[in-house]
Order: structure tokens, then C-alpha cells, then sequence
């Protein structure tokens, strides 16, 4: 995979935490160029600025909240500044925010986590989609979720359908982006331990449930996610479009 992502230009999103993180990880392992985005992890950030410039690859971390267009935009020039083009989006960014049933949404919290997950993928999207066409073979990867899949567990009702709708986003994307050379792709994580969303708004009770109805009798972690998100992204000149990749540990099989 490192000769078909060396030299390639890169931008994730939230991609200084968690699942972000070992994303950024692996493309700078494999030779990429990163722009990295991050909303709260400055020194992660900057940790792994350090980490590519010191293998001679260009790298840069980007502050904003994409829930806004005007940060969206700014972070896509900045990017386009620092590494002089784009070929790979990964649209990492998202959160649960918290746990509520139907009952208890507030319509400002629907609107919130609808911005977080949905409306800024389709700010940083928009304004990526020029600087990625201008390549011959371009690719995308979106963060969607199991919880998109399933309906997720209870009090993830917004969450889920941002999710949900991220796996729609993904299909409509790669038929209108397609015939411009980018494809579109979307991995949908299960129960990924080790990470802040889970360590925040997963108990260890539920997560041993979990895992107990996973027929690899494990959870997965970063890393598994990131391997899948490398194997999309470097199909820029592949077959695969449209396509979801559900990394779950055989607990979905549809």
C-alpha cells in the first residue's frame, strides 16, 4: 500500500484523536502527506506534525469547527496551501454529544449532532470536491457507524440517523463525483474500544455485551479501522465506489 500513497496529499478530519489518530498514523507511516485537522488536540496535533516532518513529508495541523462553513473552507485552503493540491479526503469528524431517547431531544441538540456528523462532512466536502477533481483519479472516505446500520443502543437516536444518512451521502457522492475521477467510499465501525467516545459514553458493562455477541469474541480498536480506511483511500484509481466497509467483528452481516 506504501508505493500507491507515497507522495499522496491528505486531510482528515479530527485527525489528531482516537480513531483519527491512527488514521493519520498509518498515512504518514505509508509515506503521505497530511493536512490534520483537530478541534480540541492542539498537542496531539502537533505531536504528529513532528512525526512526518521528521520522515521528510510535508504536514499540517489545522484548528476549526467544521460545524461552521466559513472554518470548513479556511481549513481546505490551508490545506491546499501547505501541501500544494489534494488527493485524499477522509471525513473523520463526528460525536454522539450525549445520550437521549426520543423523548428527551431537545430540538437544539438534534440540530447540533446533525451538524457535527452530517452538515459539516457536507461543508468540508463541498469545498474539498474542486481540488480533488482537478486529479486524474481522486478518493474519499467517510466515518459512518454500525449505529447506522442497527439504530444503535439506546439514547444514539441522533447520532445513528446522522450516521445513517452519512451511508446515503456516500452513494449519492460517489455517482455524482464519479465521472470527475474521485471515489467515494464509507467505512461503519462497530465497538471500538480505546477510544474517547467509547471511554465517555460506553459503560464496561455494555461493552462486555457486546463483545460477547461478536463472533471473534473481541472488540475491535483503532488500528483495525484505520488498516480499512488506507485500504479505500488508496483505491483513488480502483473499482470501488459507492461501497460501505462494515468492520465489526462478524456482529452484522447484511
Amino acid at each position: 500500500m506504501s508505493n500507491k500513497l507515497k507522495g499522496k496529499n491528505v486531510l482528515i478530519t479530527a485527525g489528531a484523536q482516537g480513531i483519527g489518530e491512527s488514521i493519520t498514523r498509518h498515512f504518514i507511516d505509508n509515506g503521505a502527506n497530511v493536512a490534520i485537522h483537530y478541534f480540541s488536540s492542539a498537542d496531539t496535533a502537533n505531536q504528529l506534525t513532528a512525526h512526518a516532518t521528521s520522515k521528510g513529508l510535508k504536514a499540517v495541523a489545522i484548528k476549526g469547527d467544521l460545524t461552521k462553513e466559513t472554518d470548513a473552507n479556511t481549513m481546505i485552503e490551508k490545506t491546499i496551501e501547505a501541501l500544494g493540491g489534494l488527493d485524499i479526503l477522509i471525513n473523520n469528524a463526528g460525536s454522539l454529544v450525549a445520550r437521549k431517547r426520543l423523548h428527551e431531544i431537545e430540538t437544539e441538540f438534534w440540530h447540533k449532532v446533525m451538524d457535527i456528523n452530517l452538515t459539516s462532512m457536507m461543508f468540508v466536502t463541498r469545498a474539498a470536491s474542486p481540488y480533488l477533481t482537478k486529479n486524474e483519479n481522486s478518493s474519499i472516505v467517510n466515518l459512518a457507524s454500525l449505529a447506522g446500520r442497527k439504530g444503535g443502543h439506546a439514547g444514539s437516536l441522533a447520532y445513528s440517523t446522522s450516521k445513517g444518512a452519512i451511508l446515503t451521502l456516500t452513494r449519492a457522492l460517489s455517482a455524482e463525483l464519479g465521472p470527475h475521477g474521485t471515489r467515494v467510499n464509507a467505512v461503519a465501525p462497530g465497538l471500538i474500544l480505546g477510544t474517547a467516545f467509547h471511554n465517555t459514553h460506553t459503560t464496561k458493562e455494555s461493552a462486555a455485551k457486546t463483545v460477547a455477541g461478536i463472533p471473534i469474541q473481541r472488540a475491535g480498536n483503532a488500528d483495525d479501522v484505520a488498516r480499512a480506511v488506507l485500504y479505500l483511500a488508496s483505491e483513488y484509481d480502483g473499482f470501488i465506489t459507492g461501497a460501505t466497509l462494515d468492520i465489526n467483528g462478524g456482529s452484522y452481516n447484511m
